[in-house]
Parts: C-alpha cells; structure tokens; sequence
C-alpha cells in the first residue's frame, strides 16, 4: 500500500480517536441530583482549556426546551446593540403593578438583570420590536429560532427552544466578543452576569425558570473563571501572573410544577458548584 495512504488513514483515526477523547460521559454527577430527587437533569461543560466537552445526560443536553429568564443575556444584548438602552443604567419606571418586593420599583437594567425582571424584560422587548429581535435571533441562530407568540412572551410560552449545548456555544462567543454585537454591548453583559466574585474564580450565570404542562424547566447557564498566579521566570519584570481559564457550563432539570418542598433556586446553584468544584472548574476550598 501506498505509504502516503497508510499515513492518511492513520491520520484518520488519530484525529476520530482525539475527538472522542475529547468528548466525555459524567454518570457520576448524577449524585448532585439524586440527592434532592431529581430524576430528569443535565449538565453539560465546555473546557476551554483542553477543548473537551463533559456531559451528565448527552441525550437531554442536545434536547431543546424553552430558555425562559436565560433570554435575558440575549435580550440585554439587543438593546444595547440598538440603543433601545443606551447602557445597563436605563431605567424603566414601575407600571404600578405589585406582583413581586424586588420587582415594584423603578430600576436599571442592571438591576432588574440581577433579580430577573419580568416587567422590565417585557418592555424592552416590546420597545425594540419583533423584527429587529427576529433579526439577531436568526443571525446568531438562536436555538430553533422560533418568536411565535405575543413580542413580551414568546420565550417563556414554549416558541423559542434552545438546547443545553447550545446555550454553551452561545456563552463562549459571548465571553471571546464573537457574537454579531459589539464589543462594548457583550462586555457589558458579560459585567452583568458576574454573581460570584472571588480570589480563586469569578462565576457568571443567569438562572430561568419556565413552565411547560404540569412541568417546570430550570435553568442556570453561565461560565466560570478559575484564577491561578503562575509564577514568571527567574529575572522577570513580573514576579508573577494572574491567568483566567474559562469554562461553559449549561444544566436545566425539571420537576412537577407541584413541588414546593425546597428552594429549587438554591438547589440549582448548590448542584453548579458540586458539578464545577468536581470537576475542578472551581476550587473546592
């Protein structure tokens, strides 16, 4: 046999082999689930570092559900990108209606970010109109790209689906400034979805909550930092370093509608760090 064809076979396979050790199962995260009965999960972690992806749950993870309150990032994107908010402090005043504490008050978009507005959300979705949003959504192809609906509710009434993995791939062109928006309006974004900020990682995330039938969806998607002080070389300027590694991560798991019997908001940020700590996205200290 020709020697340059054994190469390229032997090329072919190299490459497969690499691909698939580059793309692993986690079984045994479905520990952090069980725990609290949770019998319907995923997660799913992009490592930027060793370009690898680990999976709990691959089937689900690649299976599409309503983003809900997750929407925000996008939805945050667009405004900036359209000026319908000049930047995170364009503030929305309250139309009156109690509904939450955190909510009834005039605030910014940085603030209703953080306690996940559904009122401001909902005007700014109806300020910047159904075809400027269905533009972005289909240029950066937005899960299956669907805005049926009413303009403030279409990605909580089960149009707009999105997938676990997609959502990664989303993130990581948000944290490298590669979607088609600026850089300023990703960057400030980014800022706003900061919720953990420490010597050892900072950890970005936006939680959804979601109801489709007699089931709830919840969602939490961000990425993690892991800060580490590498040391330069002997007569070196700088004694030392600091390097950011950057992870992906999407989980989304459901229950009956029903359940009350924990904070389920609690629950999904408590599993995040079990999962991230786990696998050593995060310090375990």
């Amino acid at each position: 046999m020709n020697i340059r064809v054994v190469v390229a076979c032997l090329s072919v396979v190299l490459l497969a082999s690499c691909a698939k050790s580059r793309i692993k199962e986690h079984p045994e995260w479905s520990k952090f689930y069980e725990a609290y009965g949770i019998k319907n999960a995923c997660f799913i972690l992009r490592d930027n570092n060793h370009e690898s992806i680990h999976y709990y749950n691959k089937e689900r993870s690649t299976q599409r559900f309503l983003p809900a309150s997750t929407f925000k990032i996008f939805n945050s994107l667009v405004a900036l990108e359209t000026a319908v908010a000049a930047d995170d402090q364009l503030v929305i005043k309250w139309d009156g209606v109690p509904r939450k504490p955190e909510w009834d008050k005039d605030m910014t978009m940085r603030e209703a970010f953080k306690v996940s507005c559904l009122p401001y959300y909902q005007e700014i979705a109806r300020r910047i109109g159904p075809a400027k949003i269905q533009h972005y959504i289909d240029t950066v192809k937005y899960g299956n790209m669907n805005m049926a609906g009413r303009i403030d509710n279409f990605w909580l009434n089960d149009s707009l689906q999105i997938s676990a993995d997609e959502q990664t791939g989303f993130l990581k062109k948000l944290y490298f400034a590669e979607l088609p928006f600026s850089e300023r309006s990703q960057r400030i974004v980014k800022t706003m979805m900061l919720r953990e900020e420490t010597p050892g990682y900072n950890l970005y995330y936006k939680t959804g909550t979601g109801m489709v039938g007699n089931k709830t969806i919840y969602w939490i998607v961000g990425f993690a930092e892991k800060i580490e002080h590498v040391k330069e070389p002997e007569g070196s300027m700088n004694k030392s370093d600091v390097r950011n590694y950057p992870y992906f991560f999407a989980q989304n798991f459901e229950l009956p509608t029903s359940d009350t019997s924990k904070d389920w908001f609690k629950v999904h940020v408590d599993i995040l760090h079990d999962v991230l700590k786990d696998y050593g996205a995060i310090p375990k200290s």
